[in-house]
Formats: structure tokens, C-alpha cells, sequence
């Protein structure tokens, strides 16, 4: 590895940062000590800057002093800082103080290794041109990063280019995954409410029984991507929540389902979405009860453009060598809401390793989930390295 041997003294303190936030988690636009943390830390630097967009969110302004080269470019670096609203079963000491809410997706990983790149560079300014550092609320499926950019991101603070990395479990600590093109995917939300006539169990010929509608309802969405769907296209549907009954003698009035839908292209996810419609509520009416849909769609595809995944592999080389940057293959069935920079501004979103031998390789929304700190160097140097590789 060639990381910054700065960087690298910086871990300690780092860790320190990252523990800090793993014990005070907080969710989508809940992030008021997190938000305010990051603030301070930016400001004692010396860095201008923002605070407020997208309810919690923090941008960070700095401006290199290394000559004219990068004139009046400009790239964006993103970090998330949301936790999840679940319990964490981890018994380290820095586990979450706050009972139903877990960092359970190294976002405060993310936050602590942008931080450590913003130290550094605002100590350093080896480049020209400028740094946004965006520190995101609400990426766990409240798009908190359409509503920084509802709230004039791109306006106030305009990227020629924007960045963002996601530690991922599954790949060693030490490589790096750049895909070119779609590299994560379009994430849907939805909610079926079915509803019926409630009866007693003893007389069911009574009633429109939701429960057993909800059974065919289920075989229905499931045969979708199974069924419908071209094999060597992606779609996943899966089914989260179902709710339904207050008593075992009594048939329910009402059932209600909600899942998430998974596609890697738009016109395969205008096909799941009409079939889906489609299928649930004939269904419904085949067996007497009625369908109410609700259908978001949540997180449009990830889509990395190809000179930026170029750029940014090369940077990910510089620190890691050239044979530790994975380009290219298979996108992931997650979705993440870089996507909706991505349709705004040429960049690219990059998974970095975290596994080694036997740990940090639970994945992440588990309750024993646990971020490696060994990452935190190599994710502020690769932040780092692209500001001076880009704006050099």
C-alpha cells in the first residue's frame, strides 16, 4: 500500500472519531450531534463551511494553493452519516448507546474517513481549484441526497465531477471494486393493502378472507421475476412486512404487505412495475377483495460514467496497486441514493474492501455488523489522492 504516511498517523485519533459516532447513532435527518460534530471538526481546520442542506446535512469548502493548474474546477466528495433504526447485539465497548438505532452500515466509517481526508488537505492544500466535502443525511431510503440537491447543492456548490466509496464486507481489506456503468441498482418501495370482509373462524364462507388473499398475493409478486422477466435480466422482489389480524379465531378485515423491488434497467423496472399492479390487484378481485397500492420508486440506478470510474480506479491504484482495483464486473442488487448526483454530474461510487480472514465480513443492515478501522486510512487517502489527482 501506498498510503499517506499522515493519514496513516491519524488512524488512532480517526478511530477515536469513527467510535464516537458508532456509540451516538442517529437516523436520516435525526443527525443533529453528528452533523454538528462534523461542522466543528471542519471549521477548527479552517475549512468554510455550510450547514442546514437537506435538513442536517454539512458541505465543506476548501481551496488549494498549489498554483493555477486546476483553475476554477471543482470536485465533490460524499460521506454519509445516517445509522439505522434497529438494535445492535455487538458487546464492544463502543457499541450503540442508543437503544433501536445501529450504525450498521459503516456509515460513520464513511463520515470518519472524509473527515480524515478534509484534515489533511486543509493542512496540505497540495492542489488547485477547489473541494466540496458533502456530508449527507438520510441515505438509508429517505434520499437524503435528493433532498441536498433539492435544496440547491449543485447551485451554491457546482461539481465538475463527484466521488463517493462504500465499504463492503464481502471483498478483502485492500481492494477495491470500479464498475464502469450500472453498478448498483434501482431500488422500489412498496405497500399492498389488502381488504376483505372480517368473519369469525368458524364461519369463513362469511367473509372475504385477506389472510389467504395475501397467501395468492405473495405466489403472484413472486412469479414476476421468476416468470416474467427475461433469466439473464435482474430483478429482485422481496417481501419485508406482512401485517394482518388481532386474534387466531377472527378473519381480518385487512392485510398489508410491503417489500422492496431491485432492477438494473429502466425498461425492466416499467415491466415489474406493470405486472405488479397488474397481477395484485386481479388477484384480489378473483378472490372477492380489493387491492390499494402504493408504489414508490425509491433510488434510480447507480450509474458510474466511464472516464470517472477510470479516474477514480487510477487513484484507488495509486494507494492500493494496480493489481488491488477489481474493474469491471457484475453490478451489486443494492441501491444507494449517490444515484441521484449521478444524474446530475459525471463521478463514480466505489466499493472498498473491509474483510480479513474470519472478520468484519458480517454484512451490513445485520445487528452484529462491525466496520474494520483498518479501512480509515485507505479511504482518506483515496479521497485524498483524487482531490490532488483531479485538481492537481
Amino acid at each position: 500500500m501506498n498510503l499517506y504516511p499522515g493519514l496513516v498517523a491519524l488512524q488512532d485519533e480517526m478511530t477515536e472519531w469513527r467510535r464516537d459516532f458508532h456509540a451516538h447513532p442517529e437516523i436520516g435527518f435525526e443527525e443533529h450531534r453528528t452533523s454538528a460534530l462534523v461542522a466543528e471538526r471542519l471549521e477548527s481546520w479552517g475549512i468554510e463551511v455550510h450547514r442546514g442542506l437537506g435538513g442536517t446535512g454539512v458541505v465543506g469548502v476548501l481551496r488549494g494553493t498549489k498554483g493555477s493548474g486546476g483553475g476554477n474546477r471543482a470536485i465533490g466528495l460524499r460521506a454519509d452519516m445516517d445509522a439505522l433504526p434497529m438494535e445492535e447485539a455487538n458487546t464492544f465497548a463502543h457499541r450503540s448507546r442508543t437503544p433501536g438505532r445501529m450504525h450498521a452500515c459503516g456509515h460513520d466509517g464513511h463520515t470518519t474517513m472524509l473527515l480524515g481526508a478534509a484534515k489533511y488537505l486543509a493542512e496540505t492544500r497540495n492542489f488547485s481549484g477547489t473541494v466540496h466535502f458533502v456530508f449527507q443525511p438520510a441515505e438509508e431510503g429517505l434520499a437524503g441526497a435528493k433532498r441536498m440537491l433539492d435544496d440547491g447543492l449543485f447551485e451554491r456548490f457546482p461539481c465538475d465531477s463527484m466521488y463517493g466509496i462504500h465499504n463492503s464486507p464481502d471483498v478483502p481489506l485492500g481492494k477495491v471494486r470500479a464498475i464502469s456503468g450500472t453498478a448498483l441498482a434501482a431500488i422500489d418501495y412498496f405497500v399492498v393493502t389488502l381488504r376483505g370482509k372480517s368473519t369469525h373462524g368458524a364461519t369463513p364462507q362469511n367473509g372475504i378472507d385477506t389472510v389467504s388473499i395475501a397467501a395468492q398475493v405473495i405466489g403472484v409478486i413472486n412469479a414476476i421475476p421468476s416468470r416474467h422477466v427475461n433469466a439473464l435480466d435482474s430483478a429482485i422482489i422481496s417481501i419485508g412486512m406482512i401485517h394482518g389480524g388481532t386474534s387466531n379465531i377472527v378473519i381480518p378485515e385487512t392485510v398489508e404487505i410491503r417489500g422492496s423491488v431491485r432492477t438494473l434497467k429502466p425498461q425492466v423496472r416499467d415491466l415489474v412495475e406493470e405486472l405488479f399492479h397488474r397481477g395484485v390487484g386481479h388477484c384480489a378481485a378473483a378472490h372477492g377483495g380489493t387491492a390499494e397500492i402504493a408504489y414508490n420508486r425509491a433510488y434510480p440506478p447507480t450509474i458510474n460514467t466511464a472516464a470517472e470510474t477510470d479516474r477514480a480506479a487510477q487513484a484507488a491504484a495509486a494507494v492500493l496497486g494496480d493489481s488491488n482495483v477489481l474493474r469491471g464486473g457484475q453490478p451489486i442488487l443494492a441501491g444507494e441514493d449517490f444515484a441521484f448526483y449521478l444524474e446530475r454530474t459525471p463521478g463514480a461510487f466505489l466499493l472498498f474492501g473491509q474483510g480479513e480472514e474470519d472478520r468484519f465480513r458480517v454484512t451490513p443492515h445485520n445487528s452484529y455488523y462491525e466496520f474494520n478501522d483498518n479501512l480509515l486510512p485507505i479511504g482518506a487517502s483515496f479521497f485524498t489522492r483524487m482531490v490532488e489527482q483531479e485538481l492537481g
